[in-house]
């Protein structure tokens, strides 16, 4: 599966840390920042892939789980360091779930939104990656 741990730099201060996200931190140019906040700790988001799109998932505040699924394999990750983003491939389902009270996401992205680039089944989903290896 195609995701890895992404450092973000930071500066730390006595009155409050810094964290630093620029080109040379994400393995993409960033072309679209957006994020999710209010999210009920029963409600999932996600549920869905991205052909070409590629993201880099970073918890502002609080904490969430982020399930993956490349067809074959299945990984949780819980992500709840402000410091420690998840970066997620194209061609990788994700869901979100689990999220704390106060639990702010951002989302980095290498495209801009084009509901093209999405696939919302999972059964397409699975067909599609069987089809593009």
């Amino acid at each position: 599966m195609d995701i890895q741990i992404v450092e973000i730099p930071n500066v730390k201060n006595a009155n409050g840390n810094i964290g630093i996200i620029e080109n040379d931190v994400v393995p993409f140019d960033i072309k679209r920042v957006y994020y999710l906040y209010d999210v009920p700790s029963s409600a999932k988001r996600g549920g869905h892939a991205h052909k070409n799109l590629q993201q880099l998932l970073v918890p502002l505040s609080g904490s969430f789980d982020v399930v993956l699924k490349d067809g074959l394999d299945e990984v949780t990750v819980t992500l709840n360091k402000p410091d420690k983003g998840l970066f997620i491939n194209s061609n990788t389902w994700r869901e979100l779930e689990n999220f704390s009270s106060g639990a702010v996401c951002m989302v980095i992205a290498s495209q801009e939104y084009t509901e093209e680039d999405y696939i919302r089944d999972y059964d397409q989903f699975l067909e599609y990656i069987k089809t593009n290896k």
